[in-house]
């Protein structure tokens, strides 16, 4: 995974986690969920960027 990529997810979760408690701070329901949505959609990402990285380990290995 790019470093720009890891920053990025980073910032998205930070982003998410800030909203979270803000919403949960005031009662705003649905900033709270944003912040989860944001969160969520940082995790898949990584876990997308994880399999390449994983994918392209395997195709150096082989052609090794």
């Amino acid at each position: 995974m790019s470093t720009e990529d890891k920053a990025s997810n980073k910032v998205q979760d930070l982003k998410g986690k800030a909203k979270e408690a803000v919403g949960s701070a005031t009662g705003n329901e649905e900033l709270e969920a944003k912040g989860k949505t944001d969160q969520a959609k940082s995790a898949v990402k990584d876990v997308g960027e994880n399999a390449k990285d994983a994918v392209g380990k395997v195709k150096d290995a082989i052609t090794d």
